[in-house]
């Protein structure tokens, strides 16, 4: 095999595709794990630092996995042709219609955060009050979600060594 940029490429971008899994696995537990504890000062900041670590894995996992369908070395008409690729995808697209409750949640709790840490006063800032979640079905949604993602890998599996092409 003849060392190319391209081969390089595909290298890192496999690399960093499959070590955002363990990166995104992890904050999904902590995350869950945080909703299980005591939501006060502390609570809140390991909630939203696992949370903050899930947003960056599925950035990543989307930045990496277009690029790898785009740059990489297969055609795109192998994802398009395969199975598993739109299994992967349902999966994927799964975890995030129900991420966008927890999404909303803790993109307010930052805002409200903020607007605490800046001195606003309670009028500006609204009470700056972190907001109010059914904490039970916030675990059940991190639940799902994790078994998604865990089932994401043996999906993707099947789909590189060509499983399930028409």
């Amino acid at each position: 095999m003849v060392w190319s940029p391209s081969l390089i490429l595909d290298a890192v971008l496999s690399a960093t595709h499959i070590l955002t899994f363990g990166l995104g696995l992890a904050a999904v537990f902590l995350r869950g794990r945080a909703l299980a504890g005591a939501l006060d000062g502390p609570g809140w900041k390991r909630l939203l630092a696992a949370d903050t670590a899930w947003g960056i894995a599925a950035g990543l996992w989307i930045a990496t996995g277009l690029a790898r369908v785009f740059l990489g070395p297969k055609d795109a008409v192998f994802y398009w042709r395969n199975g598993f690729f739109w299994i992967k995808m349902t999966l994927f697209l799964t975890v995030f219609v129900l991420e966008l409750a927890p999404m909303r949640t803790f993109m307010q709790a930052r805002q409200a955060g903020r607007l605490r840490a800046s001195g606003a006063s309670a009028s500006q800032a609204g009470g700056a009050a972190m907001p109010a979640f059914d904490v039970a079905r916030y675990r059940r949604i991190n639940a799902i979600e994790m078994r998604l993602v865990i089932a994401i890998p043996f999906a993707a599996a099947l789909m590189a060594r060509g499983a399930w092409l028409f």
